[in-house]
């Protein structure tokens, strides 16, 4: 298992950008498929992106041309960008480790990790 903590939070204006990062510590991070979810206030929490231990992206149709996942492997990081950000992205971010190791799903869900970082809150002003 890994442990998660997550940066790089904050106050934004709308149309400026950000990047989160993620360290994580434990063994074997290369491993692991790595994500990022989002809770916005009184709302679930949702898929953000997701980068395999094959270092291939996932997206959803509403991040893909905003959001971009990367990892470094010598880090143990993994990074969120996100540009334009519009006051809808206002929420805490959380990185997640998978549950699995080399897993080669094609859709990724909560129940797919297992290790959760504490969370790291942006708020976007107009």
């Amino acid at each position: 298992q890994v442990q998660l903590v997550e940066s790089g939070g904050g106050l934004v204006q709308a149309g400026g950008s950000l990047r989160l990062s993620c360290a994580a510590s434990g063994r074997a991070f290369s491993s692991y498929a790595m994500a990022w979810f989002r809770q916005a206030p009184g709302k679930e929490r949702e898929f953000v992106a997701a980068i395999s231990w094959r270092v291939q992206p996932f997206y959803t149709d509403s991040t893909k041309d905003r959001f971009t996942i990367s990892r470094d492997n010598v880090e143990n990081t993994v990074y969120l960008q996100v540009s334009f950000l519009k006051p809808e992205d206002t929420a805490v971010y959380y990185c997640a480790a998978s549950r699995e190791l080399y897993y080669d799903g094609t859709h990724y869900s909560e129940p797919d990790f297992a290790c959760w970082g504490q969370g790291t809150q942006v708020t976007v002003s107009t």
